[in-house]
């Protein structure tokens, strides 16, 4: 594995790909980023007329005892996956669209990916802002937000790990690509964010332990860690926390050593 000192050495570099990519997303619009919002939110109207107005679906109680808003529940856990997805899915195309830039000039393959991950984060920073003004005017904001960045931290390193795995295998098979997108679907409502947790059943009708093997899924604790800190507004627990720490920091250094491995080859393959 390559000395990770040169994500810090070329993190000019990293950098600049971010701004790159947020310069040119939404470049030509007259709205410009005010898009960024449109997509969370038509998801999160379709999502609350669906399960809130149409199936009377009702969230826990919140930490103050008496909000029991679906919308704000739900908010939590998109931005949480819009993050997730947002990484990981993007990675491939902006590894791809470096290729004519990496066959001209010799620079980490792994820039681009970085890159593309610190231009998500300003998305859910936006997004996140919001969230807390939300929460603060509804009376439901404690002291346990300030443990939120480290939630996403996490969540960024893991959500890169993958992406650099999947980035690099979508060079050499780009149907990876589509592969992807269709786990992501599936991933979604394996995961409880339309839903609380607590709706899984214990045991299904054949026996099979659902709510154990839903409990597997990595996502699933990062958006409980942010909802235990903005909904019920609770610090996470120690467990929890020195759980994702270690799925965070393995799946980044596997994702690391994967992608070195065959940075070398990327140019050709690209």
């Amino acid at each position: 594995m390559k000395d990770l000192s040169e994500l810090w050495t070329y993190r000019a570099l990293t950098t600049n790909f971010a701004r790159r990519e947020l310069k040119g997303r939404y470049r030509g619009s007259a709205a410009g980023w005010l898009w960024s919002l449109a997509n969370p939110a038509a998801t999160l109207l379709i999502f609350t007329l669906v399960f809130s107005t149409i199936f009377q679906r009702v969230p826990p109680v919140a930490g103050n005892g008496r909000l029991e808003s679906y919308t704000i529940y739900l908010f939590i856990g998109l931005v949480c996956w819009n993050f997730f997805n947002g990484i990981v899915t993007s990675s491939m195309g902006a590894l791809i669209g470096a290729g004519p830039l990496l066959k001209k000039i010799r620079f980490p393959a792994f820039a681009p990916v970085i890159g593309n991950a610190m231009s998500a984060l300003v998305q859910t920073g936006i997004e996140f802002g919001i969230l807390v003004v939300v929460l603060a005017f509804a009376q439901n904001l404690s002291w346990a937000v300030l443990v939120v960045p480290v939630v996403f931290a996490l969540l960024a390193l893991f959500s890169i790990g993958l992406g650099l795995m999947v980035s690099v295998a979508n060079v050499r098979y780009r149907d990876v690509g589509y592969l992807v997108g269709v786990a992501m679907q599936f991933l979604f409502y394996a995961t409880a964010i339309i839903y609380p947790p607590e709706d899984i059943p214990v045991e299904t009708a054949s026996g099979i332990p659902a709510r154990w093997i839903m409990g597997l899924n990595p996502l699933g604790r990062f958006v409980e860690a942010a909802r235990d800190a903005l909904w019920y507004g609770v610090l996470p627990s120690l467990t929890l926390m020195l759980a994702l720490t270690a799925i965070a920091v393995l799946t980044f250094l596997i994702g690391w050593a994967v992608f070195q491995r065959s940075a070398l080859d990327i140019a050709e393959d690209l």
